[in-house]
């Protein structure tokens, strides 16, 4: 039984508990602890046999072989996951830095400078424009009676 372990415990400690179930059963659990707060829950998933101790010295190892092999494999291509979604990540993280660089060196370095008819000069505007109009989302300003106002009655 404790060969069958040795490759899980060469990964994480792991908490075995063996408890009588009734008069004729006993209750086997085999429990991995997690390496670290961030670890996949699946990692740390129990084990647990019920059964006569006759059917526990018959199939345990068996099952436990099977279950340590199990959890390697997860273990395995949990960690391929990881390194697949880290490389997409930087692949990603460094495209995006070469349309960054692309779109600058597109860009000229030194504003273009307008040119010089584009704004009217100081002589042919108009010196006493009206007044823009603004609009107000509270209605009139005070300085303009509203329509009520104006009529004497009740603005609804």
């Amino acid at each position: 039984m404790f060969t069958e372990l040795m490759p899980l415990l060469a990964e994480r400690t792991v908490l075995i508990t063996v408890a009588q179930e009734s008069d004729t059963t006993i209750r086997l659990n085999v429990c991995p602890k997690r390496t670290t707060d961030s670890e996949n829950a699946a990692l740390s998933t129990p084990l647990s046999f019920v059964g006569t101790p006759e059917e526990l010295d018959r199939d345990f190892v068996k099952e436990l072989n099977a279950y340590v092999e199990t959890h390697r494999q997860l273990s395995s291509t949990l960690a391929e996951a990881k390194a697949t979604m880290e490389a997409a990540a930087k692949a990603a993280q460094e495209e995006a830095k070469r349309k960054a660089d692309e779109k600058r060196k597109a860009k000229p370095s030194t504003p273009m400078p307008a040119p010089s008819g584009a704004t009217p000069p100081a002589s042919s505007a108009n010196p006493d424009p009206a007044p823009p109009a603004t609009s107000s989302l509270f209605g009139p300003t005070p300085d303009e009676p509203s329509q009520s106002q104006q009529q004497g009655g009740l603005r609804l």
